[in-house]
């Protein structure tokens, strides 16, 4: 999973509890794709309340490689609400970089990089 998806897993994890997310089809959509194993499904599973299945599957989708957080989000189909919070909060994340200086993970273009047209309008061909 990518360090951008780790931290808006770990910025949203209290939010994210509160919604009990593992009831319904979350977990098996997440088994079915790959994400989740047998034994990840059940030891979530063996959890006594709502709360603490979220707070274990959040803990173990991270560690589910590159596909994790997109295969979550496809998850969320009973969530809507909750599916565009992680959306919106993936687009506005920072990811730190080795320096400490953050970096906006979607960054533009700088303006003039904008202006640069190709090489044929240049030279009118």
């Amino acid at each position: 999973m990518e360090a951008r998806d780790k931290q808006v897993l770990r910025s949203l994890r209290l939010e994210l509890g509160a919604e009990v997310l593992v009831e319904g089809l979350v977990l098996q959509y997440l088994y079915q794709e790959g994400v989740l194993t047998e034994s990840h499904v059940q030891e979530i599973k063996a959890q006594a309340t709502g709360l603490r299945k979220t707070m274990l599957l959040l803990d173990i989708l991270p560690s589910r490689g590159p596909k994790a957080f997109d295969a979550f989000l496809d998850s969320l189909q009973e969530f809507p609400w909750v599916r565009e919070k992680l959306e919106k909060a993936r687009e506005e994340a920072v990811v730190e970089l080795p320096a400490g200086r953050p970096q906006k993970v979607h960054s533009r273009p700088a303006p003039k990089l904008l202006e640069l047209r190709p090489l044929d309008l240049k030279l009118r061909f």
